[in-house]
């Protein structure tokens, strides 16, 4: 039995003051003796800015909320996935990486995984969202080795693409991160129900810490999100849901329940070749 935290927050577009926010819920998750801790998609900075984005976005190395969160791990020997942050990269084209880390007890980055899938959608007539225009898509599939669980990465949008989660959980994954900043629209109709669709498709648990509400912003339109940061446990039910305001949650992890779920419904050893359709 493992103890896992979900930080749900709302950030704004000034990397500094996320980074103390994020810092005083990981270690109140601490207090609540949580062995691993997840944070949202684009903890550092939440902006639809790319002159704002370019002004306080760094590379990796440079990054202070991956370093303050690794020292804080270190700190308080825990497991921390930091969902994801905007990341500099040296593409030509300036595109950013949305990257997340598996940050493990020493401090260390344990696993590294930029985001797949990019949100290129029409939401509604005024909710329109380019995610390729200003970042680039990573192409692996990232599952890590933990005391605690087979960990796959995953990030917002890619839990809309099934066949990633099977591969993950065929090659091993008992827990599934998706780290979010859902918009409020896809949000009440579908976050809910994808979350738990994956779960139930290959029997691990599945965390989502999501950011949540009006998203303050010194450039360009302030971004809403849905929030209901989700736990939820390998047969599909949902063992936590923050709702919509900032917080922590806490859930209680029991790798037996993974392997009872694929004992009762083993589908993931199910799969047989097809032709078609053409």
């Amino acid at each position: 039995m493992s103890r896992a935290a979900l930080l749900q927050l709302t950030a704004s577009d000034d990397p500094a003051q996320n980074v103390e926010t994020l810092r005083g819920m990981v270690r109140e998750a601490v207090a609540q003796d949580a062995e691993l801790v997840c944070t949202p998609e684009v903890s550092n900075c939440v902006s639809a800015s790319r002159s704002r984005q370019i002004e306080v976005l760094r590379h990796e190395a440079e990054d202070p909320m991956l370093a303050a969160m690794r020292d804080e791990a270190a700190r308080a020997g825990i497991w921390l996935s930091l969902g994801s942050i905007a990341v500099k990269t040296e593409d030509p084209d300036g595109r950013f990486a949305n990257r997340s880390f598996l940050i493990g007890p020493d401090g260390g980055i344990a696993a590294r995984y930029d985001k797949i899938h990019m949100f290129d959608v029409e939401v509604s007539a005024t909710e329109t969202y380019r995610e390729s225009a200003g970042y680039r898509p990573g192409d692996r599939a990232v599952l890590a080795e933990t005391p605690l669980g087979r960990i796959g990465l995953s990030i917002c949008y890619d839990i809309r693409f099934p066949h990633l989660y099977r591969r993950l959980a065929q090659a091993g994954a008992e827990i599934l991160l998706v780290p979010s900043a859902f918009s409020p629209v896809t949000g009440a109709a579908h976050w809910e129900t994808l979350l738990r669709a994956r779960a139930i498709e290959t029997g691990c648990y599945v965390l989502a810490a999501a950011q949540t509400g009006r998203h303050a912003a010194r450039e360009g339109r302030a971004r809403e999100t849905w929030g209901h940061s989700l736990a939820v446990d390998p047969w599909g039910a949902v063992i936590a849901d923050s709702g919509t305001a900032p917080g922590v949650a806490i859930v209680d992890l029991d790798m037996a329940e993974v392997a009872q779920a694929r004992r009762r419904v083993p589908s993931l050893a199910h799969d047989r070749p097809y032709d078609g359709p053409e």
